[in-house]
């Protein structure tokens, strides 16, 4: 087998893990921070990753029914104002304009934390009748929130998303919605083609968005052991149909409020994919997911070699698989294959002199079973099309197998709040019974920097209320 230079190029994990995520955000070309304090370049690479997240996540929402539109980013500051909760809890986050053309403005805008006020200004004005409803629609849109402590991906002032607004005649269509955008776009999303591993749950009171009757999240373990909201779905109620005065005629021919969602997820997730799959040597890619799933290496400039790896790539694109062909032999073999690795492409095929007197290529996995290290092999170059759906597709459910098994590994069982903090001073979640825990113990989880994350029924479900009988919270330290 070749060999590869091993020297280290990332900070260990286990050394200093937020360094680490610093490291391979930079050496994988994914993102740089931007001039302004919070907010971010995002490279190419990383903005591949985000465009294959939309296509595929844009696709199941329109499999509800809901259609795309567009609001405004400036937001006339009164909006913000006629839902009391909603406008304190995003206070603390708002960047407000007080001047354009070079004149004090009359109003003062916000820019777009969220969008909740300015779709319900106009709800208010397309909703008439029951015939109007259910009113479905989404966004692909940037929002600003001024983060105090940024992270790349993770805390940013600046950050693209996508976010939902439905208006339903009844409570039971709003929440029956909002559960399936929980559950059959986010959750089906995340596991099928991100292959991260989650818990689905309710948030409590205190952790619930500033609006909402009700917030339905999705808890992932980073490799630090740390939680990560990956998406919420919202159940608003009337409140903001009661502020912009969103009404309907039902079918009675009385005026009657619409009942709302809203759920939006996040360039976050790509700062996610990173801490939940990625190692000491980089990114590892899901394949559903990777812009370049097989990356063919020339190893040297022979024109033989050059031409062979060049047919392979075509061969493998006509077979489906989205390849590029790196023939930059001018740049050295190892400093290649280490930058590929880093970017996390879930296949290398290195094809060099002998490999081609020998009709073989050496096959390199991104993603390999611990229990089977190594994840190099040479392989014949008539069955690489053949082969790679497989490779890939396993690299795919290895994926999550191994973040499940994180997850499963690192949450205790505890019962009380001394043995809540422990855990996740470790590097662990907690599960811990709400009857054991409520809205006192929550509070003293806060002192510690430990947050409920979500509330689970005793069966794994999703619950109906907080306060319904056996249910689980899982607690931890969180981004």
């Amino acid at each position: 087998m070749r060999a590869m230079a091993k020297t280290p190029v990332l900070t260990p994990q286990s050394d200093d893990f937020p360094r680490w995520y610093q490291d391979l955000i930079n050496k994988a070309e994914l993102a740089d921070n931007g001039p302004v304090r919070g907010s971010m370049v995002i490279r190419p690479y990383g903005y591949g990753l985000w465009e294959r997240m939309q296509q595929d996540m844009d696709a199941r929402i329109k499999e509800t029914g809901t259609q795309n539109a567009y609001f405004p980013l400036l937001i006339p500051q009164s909006y913000l104002t006629r839902e009391a909760e909603h406008v304190e809890g995003f206070a603390p986050e708002l960047a407000v304009v007080t001047h354009g053309g070079g004149k004090e403005l009359e109003e003062p805008v916000v820019v777009r934390p969220t969008s909740e006020t300015i779709v319900n200004e106009y709800f208010s004005k397309w909703v008439q009748s029951y015939r109007d409803l259910p009113l479905l629609i989404n966004q692909w849109a940037n929002v600003v929130r001024w983060e105090m402590r940024p992270r790349l991906f993770l805390r940013t002032s600046e950050f693209l998303w996508q976010e939902g607004h439905t208006a339903h005649a009844t409570y039971e269509e709003a929440r029956d919605f909002a559960a399936h955008i929980h559950r059959h776009v986010y959750g089906a999303f995340l596991r099928e083609v991100l292959a991260m591993d989650f818990v689905p749950g309710r948030k409590t009171a205190k952790e619930r968005f500033a609006g909402a009757i009700n917030t339905l999240t999705l808890e992932g373990m980073m490799g630090d052991g740390k939680a990560l909201q990956l998406g919420t779905s919202h159940e608003l109620g009337q409140n903001f149909a009661k502020a912009f005065q969103t009404r309907y005629l039902s079918k009675e021919g009385t005026q009657e409020l619409v009942w709302q969602t809203s759920w939006g997820s996040t360039t976050r997730l790509i700062g996610a994919l990173v801490m939940m799959h990625g190692d000491d040597s980089g990114l590892r890619v899901p394949p559903r997911l990777a812009p370049v799933q097989a990356v063919v290496l020339a190893v040297k400039g022979d024109d033989a070699v050059l031409a062979e790896v060049r047919r392979i790539g075509e061969t493998l694109k006509a077979a489906g698989v989205r390849v590029q062909v790196d023939d930059r032999t001018d740049v050295p073999f190892g400093r290649r294959a280490v930058d590929w690795e880093l970017k996390g492409v879930p296949v290398r095929i290195e094809v060099g002199p002998r490999d081609l007197e020998n009709g073989t290529a050496m096959l390199a996995r991104r993603i390999v079973d611990e229990h089977r290290p190594g994840g190099k092999e040479p392989v014949a170059i008539a069955t690489l099309a053949e082969l790679l759906p497989a490779v890939l597709e396993e690299g795919q459910q290895l994926l999550l197998t191994q973040a499940r098994a994180r997850r499963e590994s690192r949450t205790s069982d505890v019962t009380s709040v001394e043995e809540a903090v422990e855990a996740t001073a470790a590097g662990g979640w907690a599960r811990i019974p709400w009857a054991s825990l409520g809205e006192e113990g929550e509070a003293g989880l806060a002192e510690h920097g430990v947050t409920v994350r979500c509330l689970v029924a005793e069966d794994g479900a999703v619950p109906d209320a907080d306060g319904t009988p056996g249910n689980v919270a899982f607690v931890a330290r969180s981004y």
